[in-house]
């Protein structure tokens, strides 16, 4: 095992138990550790902080697989994605759903790899060098784990740039998935495009947003922004809204939306389906002077590094702005933000902002985050990337 040793008082944070080594913490490097093989990490004066994975081309340098001396076999690795899955089986209520997360990288100590479940099927991402290494006997063990009808990879987002990884999709075990995998949430039905869909398919990580939303949903107009294939809207309709206005850039999003309306609902007639630009489209639903008694805002994320934020601010203010604008009084707001790099503080700034421009006064009912199958570790802050705030005007 090749050795890292970092600068004097650098060790901190591995003190802390964040599982992140920066390249600029590392003094200097025994040997020529391969990508994403194990490296002893160790302070300055020689004190064992762990072992991690070695990625040369990332900023993240390593990612700490634990904090002591340990072998990173496969033996090692098998028993963290137990612990991940054994995990899940508490999480979730009889008869909740059959699609969620069951490894959710950090917080689950698996660094780099990401596993969803949809029914049958298994949808794997491997983010860095790490979990890349590793592929083989994650899968190996993934199938000795949970009995599926196949293990499909969807390793095809712009973070493996950073780690010098190509994108990879394509089944790594059992056959090929359906074009439509269908699974069910708190009642309602959903076809889910796992081999080209948004994240792994469906955006699992809102699954108790969306219940929240379907609770207060009866009887409303409801405007869904940003609303992919449908998920918010459909539960809404599911609970008795008197109308749902879904409003997506990607036409085959709203298509499949279309497909899960008519999949859940005899009251197809209660949706409409706008494509186009959101800001674009809530424009000139203000300017027609249309509202809405509940609006939901999911916009994808709009930083994905802290040189973009001050841009992406301005995007969740304006498009906030425009939300209040068209609530009705009394109305709801679901609002989120799902880029890492904006915390929650200043996430609700900026809603509180948005306001105080639209002239308007809202109550915060609830602070929101990603459902209790995607934890984050509590030394690992940037695991709460999901945020929200759901407030009445």
């Amino acid at each position: 095992m090749k050795t890292v040793t970092l600068h004097p008082k650098r060790e901190f944070s591995l003190q802390r138990r964040h599982p992140w080594v920066f390249s600029g913490a590392i003094a200097h490097i025994d040997g020529d550790p391969q990508k994403g093989g194990t490296v002893r990490v160790l302070s300055s004066d020689g004190t064992v902080l762990g072992v991690g994975a070695f990625s040369p081309e990332s900023q993240i340098r390593i990612r700490m697989w634990c904090f002591e001396e340990r072998e990173i076999n496969a033996a090692f690795i098998a028993e963290r994605l137990g612990a991940a899955i054994g995990g899940r089986a508490t999480l979730l209520g009889e008869n909740v759903t059959n699609a969620y997360r069951l490894v959710n990288a950090e917080a689950d100590g698996l660094p780099g790899l990401v596993v969803d479940r949809y029914g049958d099927w298994l949808v794997c991402q491997f983010t860095t060098v790490g979990a890349e290494r590793w592929k083989a006997e994650i899968v190996e063990a993934l199938r000795a784990l949970v009995p599926c009808e196949g293990i499909y990879e969807r390793s095809d987002i712009d973070v493996r740039e950073h780690e010098g990884l190509p994108p990879s999709t394509g089944v790594l075990a059992g056959g090929p998935p359906p074009d439509r995998v269908e699974i069910v949430e708190h009642g309602c039905r959903y076809r889910v495009d796992v081999r080209e869909g948004h994240k792994t398919g469906f955006y699992l990580d809102q699954r108790d947003n969306r219940a929240l939303v379907k609770r207060f949903a009866n009887g409303c107009d409801v405007l869904n922004a940003f609303s992919y294939t449908g998920g918010f809207g459909i539960a809404a309709v599911a609970a008795g809204a008197a109308s749902v206005t879904h409003v997506d850039i990607s036409e085959p999003a709203l298509a499949l939306a279309r497909e899960n309306t008519t999949l859940n609902t005899c009251h197809a007639e209660a949706s409409t389906f706008i494509q186009g630009n959101v800001f674009e489209v809530l424009r000139t639903f203000r300017d027609a002077g249309r509202s809405f008694d509940l609006i939901v805002l999911d916009p994808p994320k709009f930083a994905d590094s802290r040189g973009s934020l001050m841009k992406a601010t301005r995007g969740y203010k304006d498009i906030n702005l425009l939300g209040m604008k068209l609530l009705r009084p009394g109305g709801l707001l679901a609002t989120f933000s799902c880029s890492g790099v904006m915390t929650a503080e200043m996430f609700h700034k900026v809603v509180s902002d948005a306001a105080v421009d639209a002239k308007r006064d809202l109550q915060i009912i609830k602070r929101l985050q990603q459902s209790e199958d995607h934890p984050e570790g509590l030394c690992f802050a940037e695991g709460l990337y999901l945020k929200g705030l759901f407030c009445r005007l």
